[in-house]
């Protein structure tokens, strides 16, 4: 396997707003070989044939980490892509607008699922035993409960790194200026 690829497809570039030839992306893939990686990350968590979860519910998953995190140009992307699914509008909605009332939701699933992100999200440390059997309980097998998981973490890691380099832009284009 190469670690070259194709660097117009590099999500975390685009979401970030980073241009090639610019300070911030040269730093960024001066060590390309972690960039390649956390773009077959992305594409591995959110390949339309990973069994276990849908790409609607990991696309929901992924808009409500964002939000949560007020990161709105990764919370863009992923709004970006359910617009083309079939996920309810309602719901896509109110993620988007803060209003999400886990409680209302009538899927046992995805309430459960929402939920989990949220306690990751904000509260990591009440991620435990009881948190997790609460998917179970919802009808979510053992593999979907370690993708949920996996899916969230790369979330936080994605949403983390491209504040970083936007930051990292800002800082940039002020010691240029």
């Amino acid at each position: 396997m190469t670690d070259t690829y194709d660097l117009s497809t590099d999500i975390v570039d685009r979401i970030a707003g980073l241009s090639p030839g610019s300070p911030t992306h040269a730093t960024r893939h001066k060590r390309d070989k972690v960039a390649a990686a956390t773009q077959r990350s992305y594409e591995a968590l959110f390949d339309p044939a990973l069994p276990d979860l849908s790409l609607t519910e990991r696309l929901l998953v992924a808009l409500y980490a964002c939000t949560l995190s007020n990161a709105p140009a990764s919370a863009e992307h992923y709004a970006e892509r359910l617009a083309s699914s079939n996920a309810d509008r309602a719901v896509i909605d109110q993620i988007v607008q803060g209003l999400l009332n886990e409680s209302d939701i009538q899927e046992p699933r995805l309430r459960a699922m929402l939920s989990f992100t949220r306690t990751l999200i904000e509260s990591p440390i009440d991620g435990d035993k009881t948190a997790l059997e609460r998917l179970p309980a919802a009808g979510i097998s053992t593999p979907a409960v370690v993708a949920l998981a996996q899916l969230i973490a790369f979330l936080s890691y994605q949403i983390r790194l491209t504040a970083g380099l936007r930051a990292l832009q800002v800082l940039n284009a002020t010691e240029a200026a």
